[in-house]
């Protein structure tokens, strides 16, 4: 079977997309930045592919893997990534994607990735940020922060969750792991893969899902 490519935002205009848009056999999509369920949902209906490629921004990979979480179809399918700015992804980093990802998308196997949830219905993918927090911050059990910080990261690891709290310029950021992080802090605005929460958050949560992603790299 052939993949499902799926190709995020108006500028498809870089060598990889055209790769994968000559690709041999693969049913080719050109959908919106960030799509929702019905740009989404209509192309996973089919069983004609084996695995989902998706062409763009940590934030269009997000996406797309909601929906695959949400029509429960994270077991079924691989899904490769091809960034559209490999410089700004975090999620070219943390998969360790080669310099010319496309050919490892179409045809290399997949492997586990833990998948990060939030309090919101969201996933992460690739890196979440809250800056300027003021309060608590718990990973698991052990107190991250408790006080002042001006960044906090958060990326997907082996346990769940790899958390940055950054002390200032002169000191290294403090690290921990877990399956879970918790902030209680004064109302800020979290931002995933990129994306700013709409609204000011006092509580917030990113947690390792139940089940992983079948990331190929």
């Amino acid at each position: 079977m052939a993949a499902l490519i799926l190709g995020c935002g108006t500028t498809i205009t870089n060598g990889d997309w055209q790769k994968l848009a000559s690709s041999t056999g693969s049913p080719t999509h050109v959908i919106p930045a960030t799509p929702s369920k019905y740009d989404v949902d209509p192309l996973l209906k089919g069983d004609d592919f084996d695995r989902i490629v998706v062409y763009g921004t940590d934030a269009d990979l997000a996406a797309v893997v909601l929906r695959l979480m949400r029509t429960e179809r994270l077991d079924d399918v691989p899904v490769g990534f091809v960034p559209a700015d490999r410089t700004r992804s975090t999620v070219a980093r943390l998969w360790q994607l080669p310099d010319d990802p496309v050919a490892l998308a179409l045809t290399g196997g997949d492997r586990p990735v833990p998948l990060l949830r939030d309090d919101a219905g969201g996933v992460l993918v690739g890196l979440g940020v809250v800056s300027s927090v003021a309060g608590t911050v718990y990973c698991d059990d052990a107190l991250a922060l408790r006080g002042s910080s001006p960044r906090i990261e958060v990326t997907p690891g082996p346990q769940g969750v790899e958390v940055r709290v950054s002390r200032g310029r002169l000191r290294k950021p403090a690290v921990f792991s877990g399956r879970a992080v918790q902030f209680g802090v004064d109302a800020t605005e979290p931002v995933c893969d990129g994306v700013p929460h709409p609204r000011p958050m006092t509580r917030w949560t990113w947690y390792r899902h139940t089940e992983d992603l079948r990331a190929i790299r």
